[in-house]
């Protein structure tokens, strides 16, 4: 939802990610404001094939739907491309990375929100695979 309905309820940004906003409305004063979970670490580029990584924790349909896509399009590269999932439900997972929802390719995160398409994706593959084989 908009932050703009939650603003005119009396809700305060106390975080920011990106284009992400967390809003809170305390209703007892000794309350502490949340914060985003902090990526720790993010994945790296891959050696000879391209890296494709994903991180869901399957309860956004938006993301279940980047996954899709990503590992579709990620097929289409077999040899070339080494596709990674991180399921994020997985307390220990989440601990780690400090990433909830991404998608990765060749250490370089994509915006999934909106959704890119299957097509926006595999392009996106497509010129990783393409850089790697005549640039190297």
């Amino acid at each position: 939802m908009r932050a703009s309905w939650f603003k005119r309820k009396g809700y305060q940004v106390v975080d920011k990610n990106g284009i992400m906003r967390l809003l809170w409305k305390p209703f007892d004063e000794r309350a502490i404001p949340p914060t985003f979970i902090q990526p720790k670490k993010k994945p790296e580029k891959g050696g000879e094939k391209v890296n494709v990584t994903v991180f869901k924790n399957g309860w956004c349909p938006a993301m279940n739907m980047v996954y899709e896509r990503a590992k579709r399009a990620s097929a289409n590269f077999q040899e070339k491309v080494n596709f990674q999932e991180f399921d994020t439900l997985d307390h220990k997972t989440l601990q780690e990375w400090g990433i909830q929802d991404g998608l990765f390719i060749d250490g370089k995160e994509i915006r999934t929100g909106p959704p890119p398409s299957y097509e926006k994706i595999r392009r996106r593959i497509t010129r990783r695979v393409w850089m790697k084989q005549w640039i190297g």
